[in-house]
């Protein structure tokens, strides 16, 4: 297959260029779905175009629309970021982080439909007052 140590360099070289070739159809794609600005129209379009025409898509893509590209996975990655904070506060909250009044008023919302007793009450009364006289004595 080899006949010297020439050809088997050239098909290496020729294996890097085609993965990073690849590999940038991928960023390109993803850049060309994420971004808010283009109609499905433009995006239709733009995959034909770099289907079709891989590399002379690609190239053109790049000089039209590679400026925004840093700006465009910046900002999807500053939202991703917000989104999960959110949900991180959200779970904590719901865990057993929430004030002893909200504690209390499930308990007496369990109370009140008859899922628990009274004495279960008092004692669901109790954790949640020394859990938040804990609180602000830590």
């Amino acid at each position: 297959m080899f006949d010297n140590n020439g050809s088997f360099l050239l098909a290496v070289f020729e294996f890097f260029i085609f993965l990073a070739w690849f590999m940038g159809l991928f960023w390109i794609f993803g850049d060309l779905f994420r971004s808010k600005d283009l109609g499905g129209g433009a995006k239709t379009l733009w995959s034909l175009f770099l289907i079709f025409l891989p590399l002379l898509g690609m190239l053109i893509y790049l000089m039209a629309r590679g400026n925004g590209m840093t700006e465009r996975a910046l900002a999807t990655q500053a939202e991703m970021q917000k989104r999960q904070d959110a949900y991180i506060k959200s779970v904590a909250a719901s865990n057993g982080k929430g004030s002893a009044t909200d504690e209390i008023a499930s308990a007496k919302a369990l109370l009140d439909s008859g899922a628990i007793s009274a004495s279960e009450y008092e004692q669901l009364k109790a954790n949640a007052l020394g859990k938040g006289t804990a609180q602000l004595v830590g």
